[in-house]
């Protein structure tokens, strides 16, 4: 079980700030950050047009210029039903720009946990859960932003939802989530060393050949993580297993060496998270646990530097939730959809986080100390 503190966060005006501060110096810090230590660091949200409808464990991505959102489950009309809640149906898009979302219409098959990409104008859902079941699927669901058409591609080998997945190059990398029977895989090309159905499959597609390649499994079996690609690696962060709620665990992933690497944990260990990669950082989002006694949503905001293999803490987001998204459009991540408190619970928060440095004041410029007691436990 983990247990976590927060520091206390301090309020940020970055105008008056950076105005006060040019010319001068920067004031020492009351305590020096250790190499690999978190430190806070500040962050702008604003709230932006909801999502048109309550959802969770959604899945989000963004072509540069729109934010799409795909899946999840919709809040269903009788709350006191025994049945699972329905899986949703339609695709939006978020128009930054003008703050509004468009309904592009039903996707192939309901779905949730699901992963979702952007490559070079289309769209590719892959994997998760069927319908509103938690049977794991093997879809790969290609839809043409300017065609408007879905066609499907080449099904993944081995069906998982809850799976972590990120771009590299071009192609599709997959990482763990669960399946449907773990003990009739191969151990070592799937990593099935867990207490329940997670696993470490690392497949990949490449959408020139429409086919698939099974690489270097996840040496942490997890699912509920999450991962993106930066500085020539992928890192993937956070999840669960059996009883574990609250992973921390970081590893990084070498396509050009093929081989895997700890990095540095996460301050908050959690699950059902969102990350997206903007200037040089990898952002972590949200999440939710089970630990006995302290189920709870987490509105924790926390970045990392891969070439530092630091993290550092953000001002927390304005929503606590799980099973959301998170996009980059225009130097701010949307952080998209998801459930206000842990399991089936339904929320429509898009807020927008800025960080400081996109506006140009440096982060030194406006850096004050922070009591970092209870990071990392």
């Amino acid at each position: 079980m983990h247990s976590h503190s927060r520091p206390p966060f301090r309020p940020w005006i970055l105008a008056p700030v950076a105005a006060a501060l040019v010319g001068c110096e920067p004031p020492e810090p009351e305590e020096a950050a250790a190499p690999g230590d978190p430190v806070e660091a500040p962050s702008v949200w604003e709230e932006r047009a909801p999502f048109p409808e309550p959802r969770t464990e959604v899945s989000v991505t963004s072509d540069g210029e729109r934010v799409y959102v795909i899946g999840g489950f919709l809040e269903p009309e009788d709350e006191g039903a025994e049945e699972l809640p329905p899986a949703a149906e339609d695709m939006y898009a978020y128009s930054p720009a003008e703050d509004t979302w468009e309904n592009l219409g039903p996707i192939p098959e309901g779905t949730h946990h699901a992963g979702f990409v952007h490559v070079d104008g289309r769209l590719y859902i892959v994997g998760g859960y069927r319908e509103n079941t938690f049977v794991p699927t093997d879809q790969v669901r290609i839809y043409d932003i300017a065609e408007g058409e879905w066609t499907d591609g080449e099904p993944m080998p081995t069906p998982r939802g809850a799976l972590a997945y990120a771009v590299f190059e071009g192609r599709i990398h997959t990482f763990g989530g669960t399946v449907d029977d773990k003990d009739v895989l191969d151990p070592a090309e799937h990593n099935t060393d867990s207490p329940d159905q997670s696993v470490g499959t690392h497949e990949v597609y490449d959408p020139e050949t429409d086919s698939w390649e099974r690489l270097a499994p996840l040496p942490t079996a997890r699912n509920h993580h999450a991962a993106e690609s930066l500085d020539g690696r992928i890192f993937v962060v956070a999840g669960r297993a059996g009883d574990d709620f609250t992973m921390g665990v970081s590893e990084a992933y070498d396509p050009e060496a093929g081989e895997w690497e700890e990095r540095a944990p996460a301050p908050t260990g959690r699950s059902g998270v969102a990350v997206e990669v903007l200037a040089g950082w990898l952002y972590l989002f949200g999440g939710e646990t089970f630990d006995p006694g302290e189920e709870r949503t987490f509105d924790d905001a926390e970045r990392y530097h891969p070439g530092e293999d630091r993290w550092e803490v953000l001002e927390p987001k304005p929503t606590a939730r799980h099973g959301l998204g998170a996009a980059v459009v225009d130097g701010s991540i949307y952080v998209v959809s998801g459930g206000p408190e842990p399991a089936f619970t339904y929320g429509t928060a898009n807020e927008r986080y800025t960080p400081p440095d996109q506006f140009g004041v440096p982060m030194d410029r406006v850096f004050l100390t922070a009591d970092r007691s209870g990071l990392g436990k």
